[in-house]
């Protein structure tokens, strides 16, 4: 099996990558075998295939002729994305046509990782597949606008508050604010299931081979707030959880240019219907996340 991963320079590709491999992602849980998923693994980052330019795509799925491919490419600066909404649908909603167009034309299967930003965050209740998209910001629209380029044979993956070893996310944003001295304040009115890339990408890249069409939500189990969180890694990392101080959106000085949904946490329904295995609780993933974050800092680790 040939594979093209885009996006591979974020967290979330590099991690898919390495378990295509046979490599176990950092943070990830100990392979009782590292046989490689795929023959062929093109790990594409923006630098070597821009999703926004068709001519390239198109080139490069003619050089690889790809059974599968694994479409991370996006850009989720989500408050950058409500100052340049016409750069955000370009690389999100019109980059995926780009791909979804190159995979049709070869017969590969396309693997879309989506947000849990398509929906509103008014439900009382984590968000299933079925239920009503109606997102609040720009970059929540793109991502939606990405899906609805999809063919019913591809597979969308919508997932939330993803973190993972490579890259900026909120452990590592988490763990730097700690470093110094003070409060740490974090809303806790924005309700959502943690996402570990590492736990994440197998479950993509099983889909994938599987090549198993429809609307999964995938994330680790369980629902917290972003102070919750962030009191989670101040407690994995060894410290004073007590420094994080809770606040109310509304609270949040300057405040965020992109709306958030109140509550975005997904119900791992279809995926649960599958018989498949549900990712581990987000606090176990996050233990195993920030231990390898300690291992990096450890010379000779």
């Amino acid at each position: 099996m040939r594979v093209l991963v885009t996006g591979a320079g974020g967290q979330l590709g590099h991690d898919v990558a390495d378990v295509l491999a046979g490599a176990v992602p950092p943070g990830g849980r100990p392979a009782s075998s590292s046989v490689p998923v795929a023959e062929e693994v093109v790990a594409a980052d923006r630098a070597r295939l821009d999703v926004a330019d068709r001519g390239d795509v198109i080139a490069a799925f003619e050089a690889l002729r790809p059974d599968l491919v694994v479409h991370c490419g996006a850009w989720t600066a989500v408050d950058a994305c409500e100052a340049d909404p016409g750069r955000a649908f370009t690389v999100n909603a019109v980059g995926t046509r780009n791909v979804a167009e190159a995979a049709r034309r070869h017969g590969a299967h396309l693997v879309y990782v989506s947000t849990d930003y398509v929906f509103d965050g008014t439900s009382d209740r984590p968000y299933v597949e079925w239920d009503r998209t109606n997102p609040l910001s720009v970059y929540g629209r793109s991502k939606l606008g990405g899906e609805m380029e999809l063919d019913p044979s591809a597979t969308v993956v919508r997932t939330s508050w993803v973190c993972g070893f490579h890259g900026a996310n909120m452990v590592r944003t988490i763990l730097r604010l700690a470093s110094n001295p003070g409060t740490l304040r974090f809303v806790d009115d924005q309700r959502g299931s943690p996402s570990f890339t590492a736990d994440l990408a197998g479950a993509l890249v099983l889909l994938g081979r599987e090549r198993l069409p429809g609307v999964f939500h995938l994330t680790n189990d369980g629902v917290t707030t972003w102070f919750g969180f962030a009191r989670a890694v101040l407690e994995a990392a060894g410290e004073d959880a007590g420094r994080v101080e809770a606040i109310a959106t509304g609270d949040l000085d300057p405040p965020r240019p992109a709306p958030r949904p109140a509550n975005s946490a997904l119900d791992n329904q279809a995926w649960r219907s599958l018989g498949m295995p549900m990712l581990p609780a987000w606090e176990d993933a996050l233990e195993r996340l920030v231990g390898a974050f300690a291992a990096e800092s450890v010379p000779g680790s």
